[in-house]
């Protein structure tokens, strides 16, 4: 019976990883204005590429949090974001300094090492 419970709890969290939800407008608006580097990675969550970002993006937004935001944009579940944003191909990640204003943009997987790399061009502490 206990073989059994502890089956079902591995099982559990290999499922509910935690995920980062898909970022909304008014939510990339806040992190633009919150004075913190903003990377926004837009992608699809079955995308290849964008796949082997997610875990990632998950540890950055954990490791940075209070420090930089890391959102992630599903472009399937919101159109017109990938439109304004002008994203061409997925993934794109589009790094934003500490005003707001647009620093770099990367199309394509990109590292974590790399990620931290741009974030502190854009101002991260």
């Amino acid at each position: 019976m206990r073989f059994l419970a502890v089956l079902a709890a591995l099982f559990i969290a290999s499922v509910a990883h935690a995920e980062l939800p898909s970022s909304s407008d008014a939510l990339i608006r806040a992190a633009l204005s919150s004075g913190k580097p903003t990377v926004a990675d837009f992608g699809a969550r079955t995308c290849i590429p964008c796949k082997k970002m997610a875990p990632l993006l998950e540890e950055l937004n954990l490791e940075l949090q209070g420090r930089a935001n890391v959102l992630f944009t599903d472009v399937w579940a919101t159109q017109s974001l990938a439109q304004k944003y002008r994203v061409q191909m997925i993934p794109t990640q589009i790094f934003f300094d500490t005003s707001g204003k647009e620093m770099k943009r990367h199309m394509g997987f990109m590292s974590k090492d790399d990620i931290l790399k741009e974030l502190k061009a854009a101002g991260l502490k």
